[in-house]
């Protein structure tokens, strides 16, 4: 049922401009398939689906189809266009990004957090959590993102 579903889902998302999990959630109801908003965002995460600019001013889902190189330099790439701030909090992260950008931005992170410092991440809208073990993991991960946020391409 889930690889079916997942199948549904690449589907909807390359037929048609999908901004938000509520529409994902209809248009996967219209094919047959009845799923609650955790079941879809887990879905996002397992399929590596990212926001990307649907040519309209809106974000719209897509699939990372190319190979990890090229995978790592678009997630740096949406990281740094869509984070405005990264404050840390104990042994929480906090990043502000653009409005509507904290999924994608969340997904990059994701994606770079390659030494698994990060214990979990919590997106919203525009603010994304990530939690890691201790403060001091907090500072190593904010310094190494900070690094990121400066390069220049």
């Amino acid at each position: 049922m889930k690889k079916k579903r997942h199948a549904a889902i690449i589907g909807i998302i390359e037929d048609v401009a999908v901004e938000t999990q509520e529409d994902l959630g209809e248009r996967l109801l219209e094919k047959g398939f009845a799923v609650t908003q955790a079941t879809i965002s887990r879905d996002i995460k397992e399929l590596k689906l990212t926001k990307i600019p649907d040519g309209t001013g809106k974000q719209k889902y897509a699939v990372l189809a190319e190979g990890k190189e090229k995978v790592s330099a678009r997630q740096k790439r949406v990281f740094k266009e869509g984070v405005t701030g990264i404050y840390p909090a104990g042994n929480i992260m906090v990043i502000k990004t653009l409005i509507g950008m904290a999924m994608a931005v969340a997904a990059s992170l994701d994606a770079m957090d390659d030494n698994l410092e990060i214990v979990g991440t919590i997106a919203g809208d525009d603010t994304i959590m990530s939690v890691m073990k201790t403060p001091e993991d907090v500072l190593l991960v904010i310094e190494r993102l900070r690094r990121v946020l400066s390069e220049h391409d």
